[in-house]
């Protein structure tokens, strides 16, 4: 067998430049580059590696956890064809990936971290960054990427490679396993060289193929629909990363099925199809929440039935209620007793829609859903409304934003209080159109991810929506962003401090307790004295990009159109209404004190005693 001695870092790079997926006939390379941050665990051996490799592009990133943050949004704008790889040292650099890591696998998405790691032969231990324990030699920090990892493994001599490369390459190409993958290298082992097979760097096509379900169990669920009254459709991340958007379209256009999607699969339909009711759950809209309390048959397609998804086990009222679940992932397909159609959305939709082509629901049904669905587009364009308030009112600034995107642009967010509403009001025009990471929602998320998204979608502009508690959890990548050229618009929210938990605090009677940016007051000892003087456009600019601060919604409509004109990152700020909030439709189960001095608790205790009566086991 021919050979080619390389060092395991030159030959984990060969390695993954030369790997392919193909679905559909359609063929890519599945890394589209690296990201990365150099420290003495990985800057002579990664670190070199990438130096002689200049046809795998690498990008410096600012911050660690910020790197997986990208590479996850690239995956997710990719439909998780194609992602990055992310390296680090050892030490901090390893663990700051942890958050970000862990948001990947909950979500799905496939990201490969290759952190450096201490000394395999031990002689110099410890090492800087190094933790000791008195137990075992056998571990470091990078142990606490396992409960995370879909794939986790420890090169410790140069010929392990050659059997755990094409394991990390079987999971992050598997849509039913994947999630981050941990490849950790000790910086020794980086630099070892060894005579590798040469076959070994050969190309790689790893085929992503559509399974179908048991013939058994698809009947069964053909028959259930059949004989459905009320059936309705959840359309979770799973259909848009199937491509089964335009078989949902075709399916239920022809049977008049209602449609209510997730966080993840927003943007399965437009948001003028008659069966579209919109966001489904907590954040969800009356129409979509309404028909899944009577639904008879709930049709879940590529959904984890998050508590946001279920309203805390309370949407699904009907005593009889069947659940037939399609998803590529086995373990999600048997939730809440469904039928496990285990296998390709687009796949099972399409014999679905063949199996039940004389099947439509009855006319007083579709006409209910197709109600709703106009009744809550002119609720959005009631919002939508200009009337130029100051502070300006969210509800206001997300109808600018949404009104000056278009089919190939992308509207990304995490956290706080701006992912309800833009599950509620925004309108979705493209199934990519709506770009949010919500199974963590994780604060810091969105301008590392917009880096992404924009990498993965350089066509189209990338709007940003970040409040200031988010905004100052990771702002750094704006540099990023300046440095490699991708113009990004972020939209920064002001209203000084944690609004969305301030209002969760309210809610539970705490009074919005530790979620204002104040300083603290000499005679309370509190947090509620003056607001504190935070120059977030000062900030911005200092990192490269172009600043515009707008009083209100008019200015901000003039300032998106300003910066579809300019070339580099631009930092739109305004500030908004705290108090005021687009209303919501449903709750969410957040445990309270059982004991307290204040009244406004005791309050919200039986008001959530009353909403627990509602909670049901599915099985």
């Amino acid at each position: 067998m021919k050979t080619k001695r390389l060092t395991v870092a030159q030959a984990t790079i060969e390695y993954l430049k030369n790997q392919y997926v193909e679905r559909d006939g359609v063929q890519n390379k599945f890394f589209a580059g690296c990201l990365g941050i150099f420290g003495h665990g990985n800057v002579a051996g990664m670190g070199q590696a990438l130096h002689q490799n200049l046809d795998f592009p690498f990008y410096v990133a600012r911050n660690e956890q910020a790197m997986v943050h990208t590479a996850a949004a690239y995956a997710k704008v990719k439909n998780r064809l194609q992602t990055l790889v992310c390296t680090t040292s050892i030490g901090p650099g390893a663990t700051n990936m942890l958050t970000a890591a862990a948001g990947a696998t909950i979500n799905r998405i496939p990201v490969l971290l290759i952190p450096g790691d201490i000394f395999a032969t031990r002689q110099v231990a410890p090492v800087l960054q190094q933790l000791e324990s008195s137990q075992t030699q056998d571990i470091s920090v990078n142990d606490c990427f396992k409960p995370i990892s879909k794939y986790w493994d420890r090169i410790s001599r140069p010929e392990q490679l050659i059997t755990a490369l094409p394991e990390v390459m079987r999971v992050l190409t598997s849509p039913a396993e994947t999630g981050t993958v941990t490849l950790c290298i000790p910086q020794d082992v980086q630099a070892e060289a060894f005579d590798f097979p040469e076959v070994m760097f050969e190309k790689k096509v790893w085929h992503i193929g559509r399974p179908m379900p048991d013939t058994s169990l698809l009947k069964k669920a053909i028959q259930y629909i059949r004989e459905s009254k009320r059936p309705m459709i959840i359309a979770g991340g799973g259909t848009i990363y199937s491509g089964a958007t335009t078989a949902l379209k075709s399916f239920v256009n022809r049977t008049g099925i209602p449609v209510a999607e997730t966080y993840g699969g927003k943007g399965s339909l437009t948001y003028d199809e008659p069966q579209n009711l919109g966001a489904m759950g907590v954040t969800g809209t009356p129409g979509a929440n309404e028909i899944a309390k009577e639904a008879d048959v709930v049709i879940g397609i590529g959904t984890r039935y998050s508590d946001f998804t279920t309203i805390s086990k309370s949407a699904f009222q009907n005593p009889n209620v069947q659940f037939i679940n399609i998803n590529i992932t086995e373990f999600d397909s048997f939730k809440h007793g469904a039928i496990p159609l285990t296998g390709d959305a687009k796949s099972v939709l399409e014999a679905l829609d063949k199996a039940l082509s004389d099947f439509k629901v009855d006319s007083a049904y579709a006409n209910k859903v197709e109600k709703f669905n106009k009744s809550w587009d002119d609720f959005v364009a009631e919002i939508y409304t200009e009337k130029n308030e100051s502070p300006a009112f969210q509800g206001e600034v997300i109808g600018a934003v949404n009104d000056v995107a278009t089919d190939k642009d992308i509207v990304l967010c995490a956290a706080g209080s701006l992912p309800g509403d833009l599950h509620k009001l925004w309108r979705t025009s493209h199934p990519k159109g709506f770009h949010l990471e919500y199974g963590y929602s994780c604060m810091g998320y969105e301008i590392a991810g917009g880096l992404g998204a924009k990498m993965a979608n350089p066509d189209g502009e990338v709007y940003i929506m970040v409040g200031d508690g988010s905004y100052l959890m990771m702002a750094q990548e704006i540099v990023t962003a300046v440095q490699e050229k991708q113009k990004l618009t972020i939209v920064m929210l002001n209203n000084d401090g944690y609004s969305s938990i301030g209002g969760l605090s309210n809610s539970v009677g705490s009074e919005g307790f530790g979620t204002y940016y104040r300083y603290r007051n000499e005679q309370t000892q509190q947090l509620d004295g003056d607001v504190l003087p935070v120059d977030y456009p000062a900030n911005a600019a200092s990192m490269g990009a172009h600043v515009i601060t707008v009083a209100n919604v008019s200015e901000l409509r003039a300032a998106l159109e300003e910066a579809k004109t300019i070339e580099r990152t631009t930092f739109i700020y305004i500030e908004v209404d705290r108090k005021k909030a687009v209303p919501g439709f449903a709750w969410w189960d957040v445990p309270i004190a059982q004991v307290s001095e204040k009244q406004a608790v005791k309050e919200s205790l039986k008001t959530y005693g009353e909403n627990q009566k509602t909670q049901k086991y599915y099985l």
